[in-house]
């Protein structure tokens, strides 16, 4: 049966992965074994000449200068330690994504949509890496900078696995693990390239039978259908809509959570099944990772968080998902997404105080 073509993430980084990533990632894994085995203090910085070769490779010599430049703008502005200013820099860094003279100069750089695409993806997710590590850089005092030099950014900033599309990693976490030597094992590590690759290729014949079998973007593509359909039929849709995305991103963060821990690092845990969530709380901390840590580590917490008045998790909780609607995208169904989001927190937390009260727990 045809493919239902209309789930562009899907079709881009599946195409992206034929023809070049899942390539690249296999010289990544051989480069990674072969440090681990011969030269295990060297290993951070092998991968990371490696992964620079890959930007170079995929990306050209612009789009390469364009992150080492992020990367060197982040770090000089690191050097104040100052939170604000270290956020108004990734800020800033990030709105150049989307000034129309900006955008159009580096689509002349490449043949294809796709070529400019896959170095607006790259960018905005390395805009991340250079936030985090600026922010643990600006939080740590001189007895800690020799682990957070210029180089150790780079490492972190090129580390190809998450290159693309992540998943994130925070760099605390990201430099402690690189830095541990651990006994290298052969055996063992082929046993879960095995049993990792396994899994990986099951999810992704059960999204391909899902986009071949399904046409569930096609439909949201046309409104007669959707207006033609009853509720039980758009509640239906809506559900293997999300359930598609679940297993899509079981198979784009699979891909590189096998790949870090062949490099003996312990990757984010990947999405739990959407069938099991019942509450928006829950889907946040448990779908993306990665992305949930970084946001609750450089943003909630630090604005004050579930420790502040009932106004100060309020505003903590808007900051929040305003920063990931801008990341995003910053549209307006985008805003519009994110502040739906927002009441939903609000309203399951509200309600779970409400009914910690004692005198609503003895009535119920």
């Amino acid at each position: 049966l045809p493919q239902d073509p209309m789930d562009f993430e899907w079709s881009y980084w599946i195409e992206w992965g034929r023809e070049h990533i899942l390539w690249l990632l296999a010289g990544h894994l051989m480069v990674s074994q072969v440090s681990r085995l011969l030269v295990e203090k060297y290993k951070p910085w092998c991968l990371m000449v490696y992964g620079m070769a890959a930007c170079w490779l995929l990306l050209g010599i612009k789009g390469f200068a364009v992150i080492l430049l992020h990367a060197t703008i982040s770090f000089a502005v690191a050097q104040f330690q100052l939170t604000l200013l270290t956020w108004l820099c990734s800020l800033i860094l990030l709105s150049t994504l989307r000034i129309p003279a900006v955008e159009e100069a580096k689509r002349k750089w490449y043949d294809t949509e796709n070529e400019y695409y896959l170095l607006l993806f790259t960018v905005s997710v390395r805009c991340l890496f250079c936030t985090s590590f600026s922010l643990e850089y600006c939080w740590h005092g001189p007895a800690q900078k020799s682990s957070r030099s210029f180089l150790w950014m780079l490492a972190y900033v090129f580390y190809y696995p998450t290159f693309h599309n992540g998943p994130l990693m925070n760099f605390d976490e990201f430099s402690k693990q690189m830095r541990r030597q651990e006994a290298f094992n052969l055996k063992t590590n082929v046993c879960i390239l095995i049993v990792g690759i396994i899994r990986i290729f099951f999810w992704w014949c059960l999204a391909e039978l899902m986009i071949h079998l399904m046409y569930i973007h096609a439909l949201y593509s046309n409104a007669s259908p959707l207006e033609a359909a009853s509720y039980w039929a758009l509640g239906g849709l809506a559900l293997a809509q999300v359930l598609f995305f679940y297993v899509k991103y079981l198979v784009l963060y699979g891909v590189p959570a096998l790949l870090l821990q062949m490099d003996g690092l312990k990757p984010p845990a990947l999405p739990c099944c959407v069938s099991l969530m019942y509450s928006f709380t829950k889907m946040w901390r448990s779908f993306d990772v990665g992305l949930h840590r970084f946001l609750v580590r450089y943003i909630y917490v630090p604005m004050g968080g579930s420790q502040s008045s009932l106004l100060g998790t309020l505003f903590s909780t808007a900051l929040t998902f305003a920063f990931v609607s801008y990341w995003h995208g910053g549209q307006s169904y985008l805003w519009y997404w994110g502040a739906l989001n927002w009441l939903g927190v609000i309203v399951e937390n509200g309600v779970k105080r409400i009914l910690s009260i004692s005198l609503i727990q003895d009535l119920i």
